[in-house]
């Protein structure tokens, strides 16, 4: 079945950096958009960025010029590396891939940006 995993979240101080991490098992990964999405307390989960099987990259206004996102196809695994991070950046952050029309999550890893 898939399986998405994340890791790499923790605790950075305002302007500190995070690579967080999504490994991924259960489907033909390369030839799938994956997106990273994240859910802060009190708010609604949001998306933060898209990588398509071609590489092509796609970013919320929130995570221009801050975030990259990437894919390792050969390690079927999606990557955000988060610089300049912000307070309001504290939230969980999820991987996700929409596959014959059905949204698989992984658990989620927890960012905490405090000084």
């Amino acid at each position: 079945q898939v399986q998405l995993v994340e890791s790499g979240g923790g605790s950075v101080q305002p302007g500190g950096s995070l690579r967080l991490s999504c490994v991924t098992s259960g489907f033909a990964f390369g030839f799938w958009p994956m997106k990273w999405y994240r859910s802060a307390p009190g708010k609604e989960r949001e998306w933060v960025a898209t990588i398509y099987s071609t590489g092509t990259m796609k970013y919320a206004d929130l995570a221009k010029g801050r975030f990259t996102i990437s894919r390792d196809n050969a390690k079927d695994t999606v990557y955000l590396e988060m610089n300049s991070l912000k307070p309001e950046d504290t939230a969980v952050y999820y991987c996700n891939v929409f596959r014959n029309n059905l949204n698989f999550w992984g658990r989620g890893t927890q960012v905490t940006v405090a000084s």
